[in-house]
């Protein structure tokens, strides 16, 4: 039976949900904790085999924020990702954009086909954050849920983010066709499940709920609907979760495919440039600008003392280079990904989701002539703070029950999502800037957001009115104060991670197996960030993070040391991956100096 979802208006919350559970958000939100148990944990010896694995060269990590590596290298190995060179001189320039992943490249996309001069520069190779450890999701089905997103803004903004979304995922296909780019890109529908097996009084009330959720999307203008019985092409396991909401209109793509479609574009234009391995440490502004009058300039400075003079800066680094503001308004997560081969045509083509509490996320990209990939993602915990081997685990036995025509997984990686305490991404200037401008707060549709920020913020630079610069302006208020309480139990829960600074995770670095790190707190001194490389080497780092001084953990699953107090996260030699952090780990011991050079050329 087919029900189109009448016009209602509704404030329950609706999103993907378990009963006691409000939304899909719950599996990223302040409300409540990520860290729950999952159904298989790697056995000891599992975990010892995949952590004494060889480690790769230093310089991995100049390509991406991990040491696994995501499917989309399957189809554009990084030897294809294109080459810049390093800054070597003070510029000026119209706009300095910082960071580039889909938020950086879209915005300096934006603002070049509008003539203005854009300086592009990135701290390790383009293409080498978030983006690329995506699973290439375009929906305007949106993560945190409409009724959500409505209560926090109202009505009217969360139609507006609705539209957002919709132009975004329409802009990647109208930019690749426009430019050639074979990406992949389709538009296909997406499916809302229930978590629980049909017949069940769970599998009901969780209908219910995403049927309201359904009526609201449409509400705000997008086509949704219900269907009682569907059961998607390929769910051959004997798991029933048939009967699903149903978003028309949304999308998915190869992300690095994309990005390296607009660039190739870009670099053949004389008002474009970029810079790799050209780290930002400053952006300020200097002058006098007051009531209109006056202009002050922004400085862009490098960690190899050059300096960027520009009319706009645009930090697109996932998380701004700062210490506080609207850093403590977002909760960070490491989120998981497996690539399984699986006949090709015999899943249809689609997105989907289930509405667990830790939800998964669904969808197939290109293998082979004679096999497709099934990319599934979930297992989200927060940064620094649960098992990072545990949720591989469980999305294969997920994935198996569900679709056993599956063959072998091939590719496992994880990313980083960052959530804001209000469910709307940051887009615009920055707090107490006048011209730098931030983009954060991805709330699990970064691709999205992304593209948004590219016209959004090259509304804002060339004066254009843009009905969106509201509902993503860093600086407002009303749905910020309605969330206090949600961040004053964050910040508790944050707060408690400096007792980590008392605490070892080894006793004895001879406990270390080759492949495996962790902090050693000898009480006498401040605590090192000790790893073991495949031939025994000890590589020793301050474990403090240089951003707020939080105490990192070992990543076994991406050979990385994660802060659990603001995200930031390093790579097993201490370069800086992801910030907030602008600088990475201070080398302690001579080892760790020689592999965190090779890791930077230096």
């Amino acid at each position: 039976m087919l029900l189109l979802l009448p016009r209602f208006s509704t404030f329950t919350s609706l999103r993907r949900v378990a009963p006691v559970i409000t939304n899909r958000i719950a599996a990223r939100s302040i409300f409540t904790p990520r860290s729950q148990p999952l159904t298989k944990f790697p056995t000891v010896q599992q975990r010892a085999t995949m952590a004494s694995v060889t480690m790769k060269d230093p310089q991995h990590a100049m390509f991406t924020s991990g040491e696994t590596d995501p499917v989309w290298i399957h189809k554009l190995p990084y030897k294809d990702i294109p080459r810049f060179s390093k800054l070597d001189r003070d510029l000026e320039t119209d706009v300095c954009i910082v960071g580039a992943g889909i938020s950086g490249i879209s915005t300096a996309y934006e603002l070049v086909t509008r003539g203005l001069n854009v300086v592009l520069i990135e701290s390790r190779e383009v293409i080498s954050g978030e983006t690329g450890r995506t699973s290439g999701h375009l929906a305007s089905d949106l993560d945190d849920g409409y009724p959500e997103i409505a209560k926090k803004h109202g009505d009217k903004a969360a139609k507006l983010a609705a539209e957002s979304h919709v132009w975004a995922l329409n802009r990647v296909g109208e930019l690749s066709k426009q430019h050639g780019i074979e990406c992949e890109y389709r538009q296909l529908p997406g499916y809302d499940f229930s978590q629980y097996p049909k017949g069940s009084k769970e599998h009901a009330d969780d209908i219910k709920t995403l049927i309201e959720e359904g009526m609201k999307a449409k509400e705000l203008g997008l086509h949704a609907e219900y269907e009682e019985g569907f059961k998607l092409k390929g769910w051959e396991g004997s798991v029933d979760q048939s009967d699903a909401v149903i978003f028309q209109g949304q999308a998915t793509f190869h992300p690095t495919k994309y990005l390296v479609g607009l660039l190739d574009f870009l670099k053949q234009q004389p008002n474009f440039s970029c810079y790799t391995h050209t780290r930002c440490m400053d952006v300020t502004e200097k002058g006098v600008e007051i009531l209109g009058m006056g202009h002050k300039d922004v400085y862009v400075k490098t960690l190899d003392g050059h300096t960027i003079k520009c009319a706009d800066a645009v930090e697109a680094t996932c998380i701004p280079l700062q210490k506080l503001s609207v850093i403590a308004q977002e909760e960070y997560y490491r989120t998981y990904c497996i690539a399984a081969r699986v006949p090709k045509g015999s899943i249809e083509d689609c997105l989907f989701y289930d509405s667990a509490e830790v939800y998964k996320y669904v969808r197939l990209t290109e293998c082979d002539d004679k096999d497709d990939y099934l990319v599934v993602g979930g297992g989200d915990h927060k940064v620094g703070q649960s098992d990072t081997l545990a949720p591989f685990a469980e999305l294969e036995e997920w994935t198996r029950a569900r679709f056993p025509q599956v063959s072998s997984i091939d590719y496992k990686w994880s990313g980083q999502v960052n959530e804001p305490v209000d469910f709307m991404a940051f887009i615009g200037l920055n707090q107490g800037m006048k011209h730098t401008y931030i983009v954060t707060g991805d709330s699990g549709n970064g691709l999205t957001h992304g593209v948004i920020a590219g016209k959004l913020i090259a509304d804002e630079i060339t004066g254009e009115t843009n009905p969106w610069t509201a509902i993503y302006d860093p600086k407002r208020v009303i749905s910020i104060v309605n969330s206090l309480p949600s961040m004053v139990s964050h910040d508790l829960q944050i707060n408690s991670q400096y007792k980590r600074f008392l605490q070892s995770d080894i006793t004895d670095i001879e406990d270390l197996v080759p492949g495996e790190g962790g902090v050693l707190n000898t009480k006498t001194s401040r605590p090192l960030a000790v790893y073991k490389d495949e031939g025994g080497q000890i590589h020793k780092f301050s474990a403090l993070c240089p951003h707020l001084k939080g105490v990192v953990c070992w990543n076994t699953a991406e050979k990385s040391w994660d802060c659990p107090v603001h995200g930031s996260r390093f790579s097993k030699d201490g370069v800086q991956l992801c910030g907030p952090s602008k600088a990475g780990l201070e080398p302690a011991d001579e080892a760790g100096e020689k592999s965190q050079g090779q890791a930077l050329k230096e």
